[in-house]
């Protein structure tokens, strides 16, 4: 399936099922690398809508980053671990801590 194919049929599920935290976590994954701005509307959706959806956390908070909002990046970075560990889910709070640090590793080379 091509690009252009998987976003019209992400968009469909989106607009079928917009409140399905899955639905909207994969259209805004897919718009990541070619609207990103429309991806953090979608990320910040799901962290205001469903702030227990864990997924959302690790790419938000690099997508802040990216666009320069470290203030932001950090905040959701430690808003992701604190849901994460409610959830006891190790394995995702492993892979979001290893993110924040190397964030925070960059944040001192600067």
């Amino acid at each position: 399936m091509d690009k252009n194919a998987r976003l019209a049929l992400l968009k469909q599920f989106y607009e079928e099922e917009p409140h399905e935290p899955f639905n909207v976590y994969a259209l805004a994954t897919e718009y990541l690398s070619i609207d990103p701005q429309q991806a953090l509307d979608l990320f910040e959706k799901l962290l205001t809508q469903h702030p227990h959806y864990g997924a959302t956390y690790y790419h938000a908070a690099a997508l802040y980053a990216q666009l320069g909002d470290n203030t932001k990046a950090e905040q959701t970075y430690q808003q992701g671990i604190a849901v994460l560990e409610s959830q006891q889910n190790a394995k995702a709070i492993k892979e979001l801590k290893g993110a924040y640090q190397l964030f925070l590793d960059e944040q001192e080379d600067w």
